[in-house]
């Protein structure tokens, strides 16, 4: 795995970067409206967004339903296909094993975060499943982008459940 932090990038994939984590606060601010744990996502794929999507367990009533997982049904079932090569996924905080489990499985090559995520990160915070050399497909892992506004929007959130 290759982990980056937004400062040492190149100013191109700076821009690209943070103008898709934006997209991805805009699917995270639709989920905090709808009641959900503010967490989205964008799916790229050759400069395209293939899919957007939102936490959405709650609503659902489905485990299995956050933001990731979500996009990445989206942009399989749009492109005909379960594999996702030469994509980049962007979502507002790091995701848990699941998500990093489905985006290997489909095998996205990038990944970039907003937020890390202490409680339940498996790219950095509790485990480093990109770089498992037992896996056979590895992510390039980008963090740290936007990440006082990915950050602030779940902590105000979290604060007014208490």
């Amino acid at each position: 795995m290759i982990l980056s932090y937004f400062p040492k990038m190149p100013l191109i994939e700076k821009e690209t970067d943070h103008h898709y984590m934006g997209e991805a606060l805009d699917a995270a601010r639709e989920g905090l409206a709808a009641g959900e744990v503010p967490v989205g996502a964008v799916l790229v794929g050759e400069g395209e967004v293939l899919a957007r999507a939102y936490n959405r367990p709650i609503g659902l009533s489905d485990p299995t339903a956050h933001a990731e997982v979500l996009a990445l049904r989206e942009a399989a079932a749009r492109l005909g296909n379960y594999r996702l090569p030469g994509t980049t996924v962007y979502v507002t905080i790091e995701p848990c094993l699941m998500c990093v489990g489905a985006l290997i499985q489909a095998r996205v090559a990038r990944l970039v975060f907003g937020a890390p995520d202490p409680k339940g990160g498996a790219c950095v915070s509790l485990y480093r499943l990109p770089e498992d050399p037992r896996l056979n497909h590895h992510l390039e892992v980008t963090g740290g982008v936007r990440e006082a506004e990915c950050r602030e929007l779940l902590q105000d959130f979290f604060r007014e459940r208490r």
